[in-house]
């Protein structure tokens, strides 16, 4: 096991530890009973993986045999500490520990490894007394009795080492969301909030326990991330995809596919249904034939199978990953799915290219370019738990290897459309098992915000909305996805995904609705909305569907664009429903700060994105992104260039200080946000800093040129 710190506590994987001893004076009490169980993606065990009685050397005085009921009789035979000690060892490895007052256990175990000349490596801890009293400090008491009752867990075999490391697992679980409501979500924030209790570590530290907040040096156990190779991060699956792809006929004879291979020098063909055209072709029916499926195919049956139709030995449906996808993400595909050979697709599900493993050969890619389909092929919130924990260390490694944070957002603004999909996959196997069945028609589920617009950090929450087919608001159709939509929300917020504070979510009906629902939606915006009616609808123009029938939310967000298209005055109001720009220079050129940070989103990156957003919708640039906003704007030569290059490299400097900020925050287990500490930031980087926030002090003005001028 590998501890990581941005590890959510619902999927650790830990071993509870509890020993049962001589006496309560760490130096000199001898173990004589240790029980471990082992969590796994925070599941809790139902026994434990090692429980032995272990002879103490000495004898065991009456007043603990009365405690725990193991006297010199029991002991009798039983090996001692140092031969029980190497499967222990072996047992923890670099796992997380958990106990309940785990500095006692810890102290024991160090002095009876030096009592047997071993070495005790002090692994990362969690206590679950210390975590309790962050939860609740109301409670009177902390003691395994009280935390049971208060959690509502039945005690068994009480003072017995197995009987309280099994209670201690449990209980630790009950507290995770008790923890999470209080904004302790990974194994790093619970290790700080622990620190935080200064009273109880010293009284712990001067009854010689081993202190029990302190967590090993990250990179030491986590070296498996520490380089990555960026070209799989840095390029897109369109600049690697062989276009326009090779296809046969279902009925086409296996011979003449082969010779068509041959011809094109291609190792497989996609297989399209009789009377199909090319530009028909989607994923859920298109087919492949590869060189190996031939192979086989004469293997088994010999000449004959050249005469049959390829339909016989093709794979279906064909395996896809969208264009504008990132190389890694294919790289992980097929390593998950075993296969050589991908379908590439556009937004709207049509398959546009191909992709095989030969064109892959030349990419060098490390273990986190799994990082995508470990979230693709998680089945329950744990394993998705885990492997969203995974995106802070592959953004910190990739800021090492000098990617510019804007690469670095779109990785995770990927990830977070990945992470809401299969959100979405379990809330709809939740919704089977509720007895509410499948969909009840074609939807879409669509990211919005940062996440659509390819530019999330590491500071993030919920904004998604749900299109589907038509149905009255309180039909049966909504009923569902009212439900299921509920279900990706609380999903994604025990991953570590907050809920959005604006309500920005399907769970809410003005995010959730049939497409004339939409319709009507979108048209009241544009035709008679006021700036207070259009709160936060601005991020609506950077949808971007994950999940479902798509091409439902690209027609709803194209219509969007084209009836508000020239439409200044709708322009106008969702500027000013955005609210003004934070100053974040004083008169003298000073950062304005509080506690010593300067919030960016407010002061700079806030405006740059609503700026781009409103005049990109008045004048039809159909984009997401930020600086593809930008540009388009400048291409039309309707003036302001100069600024609008100003403020896509303003941008620029606005996400590498906030992500580097972020990486650093959530490695010393303080959540991400969107401030930054100035005193971090060399002079170069306060220049740069002080420009990019001047550029945005512009941002009224060229609104209104370019609205009104233009």
């Amino acid at each position: 096991m590998v501890v990581s710190y941005a590890t959510p506590l619902i999927a650790l994987d830990a071993v509870v530890i509890d020993t049962e001893t001589t006496g309560l004076d760490p130096a000199e009490a001898r173990i004589v009973e240790v029980a471990a169980a082992r969590i796994e993606g925070g599941r809790i065990p139902q026994d434990c993986v090692l429980n032995r009685v272990v002879h103490p050397g000495i004898t065991i005085p009456k007043e603990s045999t009365k405690i725990h009921n193991i006297d010199d009789a029991k002991v009798a035979g039983a090996p001692t500490f140092a031969e029980i000690w190497p499967e222990l060892r072996s047992l923890i490895g670099g796992a997380v520990v958990i106990g309940h007052t785990i500095g006692f256990d810890l102290a024991v175990l160090r002095r009876e490894c030096e009592r047997a000349g071993h070495t005790f490596e002090g692994p990362h801890v969690l206590d679950t007394r210390l975590l309790a009293e962050i939860a609740e400090p109301a409670l009177a008491d902390y003691t395994l009795e009280s935390l049971a009752a208060w959690l509502g867990i039945q005690l068994s075999n009480r003072h017995s080492a197995a009987g309280d490391a099994l209670a201690t697992a449990r209980i630790f679980s009950a507290l995770t969301p008790k923890l999470r409501d209080g904004g302790i979500r990974t194994l790093a924030e619970a290790t700080r909030a622990c620190a935080s209790l200064t009273r109880v570590l010293e009284e712990q530290h001067r009854a010689g326990w081993v202190e029990a907040a302190k967590a090993p040096a990250r990179r030491d156990a986590e070296r498996t991330l520490d380089r990555i190779d960026s070209y799989p991060y840095r390029h897109r699956v369109r600049d690697v995809m062989r276009a326009p792809p090779k296809f046969a006929d279902a009925d086409m004879p296996l011979g003449q596919a082969m010779k068509k291979m041959m011809d094109d020098r291609v190792s497989s063909l996609f297989v399209r249904p009789l009377q199909s055209s090319e530009s028909e072709m989607v994923a859920g029916s298109t087919g492949i034939v590869t060189e190996r499926d031939i192979l086989r195919a004469i293997s088994a049956q010999g000449a004959g199978a050249l005469v049959r139709p390829v339909r016989d030995f093709m794979s279906k449906p064909l395996a896809v990953v969208p264009a504008d996808a990132f190389v890694y993400r294919a790289i992980g595909r097929m390593s998950r799915l075993a296969i050589r050979h991908l379908g590439v697709v556009d937004e709207d599900g049509h398959v546009i290219g191909a992709l095989s493993a030969r064109d892959l050969l030349r990419l060098r890619a490390s273990e986190a370019v799994s990082l995508g389909d470990e979230i693709d092929d998680a089945r329950d919130v744990g394993a998705l738990a885990a492997a969203w924990a995974k995106l802070p260390h592959v953004a910190a490694s990739l800021a090492a290897e000098e990617i510019g944070a804007r690469d670095i957002a779109a990785v995770i603004s990927r990830e977070l459309g990945a992470a809401t999909r299969q959100a979405a996959v379990i809330a709809e196997k939740r919704m089977k098992e509720e007895g509410r069945g499948d969909s009840p028609c074609a939807y879409a589920l669509a990211v919005l915000g940062s996440a659509g617009r390819g530019e999330s950090l590491l500071a993030m929450d919920q904004d998604n909305a749900l299109i589907f087919e038509d149905d009255g608001p309180e039909g049966r159709n909504d009923a569902w996805f009212a439900q299921f939509a509920v279900h990706v929300a609380d999903i994604l917020h025990e991953i570590g995904v907050p809920y959005c504070k604006g309500g920005v979510m399907a769970k809410n009906p003005a995010w959730r609705g049939s497409m004339s629902t939409w319709r009507g939606r979108v048209k009241e915006w544009i035709g008679v909305a006021t700036p207070e009616q259009l709160l936060s609808v601005d991020i609506f123009f950077d949808m971007r569907p994950v999940h479902g029938d798509g091409r439902l939310c690209i027609r709803i967000w194209r219509e969007a664009f084209d009836l508000a298209r020239n439409n200044n005055s709708f322009a106008k109001l969702l500027a000013e429903s955005a609210g003004a720009v934070e100053a974040g220079l004083g008169f003298f050129g000073q950062f304005k700060t509080r506690d010593g940070r300067i919030n960016l989103k407010n002061a700079g990156l806030f405006g740059i994105v609503s700026a781009a957003r409103a005049l990109a919708i008045c004048h039809h640039v159909v984009e997401r992104s930020t600086p593809a906003r930008l540009a388009g704007l400048k291409a039309l030569a309707i003036g302001g260039a100069h600024d609008l290059d100003a403020l896509t490299r303003a941008q620029d400097t606005f996400l590498n200080l906030l992500l580097a900020q972020q990486i650093d925050d959530v490695e010393h287990g303080i959540p991400a946000s969107n401030t930054v500490a100035v005193k971090r930031l060399s002079p170069d980087e306060r220049d740069a800093l002080r420009t990019a926030l001047r550029s945005t002090g512009h941002l009224d003005d060229l609104k209104r040129d370019l609205l009104f001028g233009g």
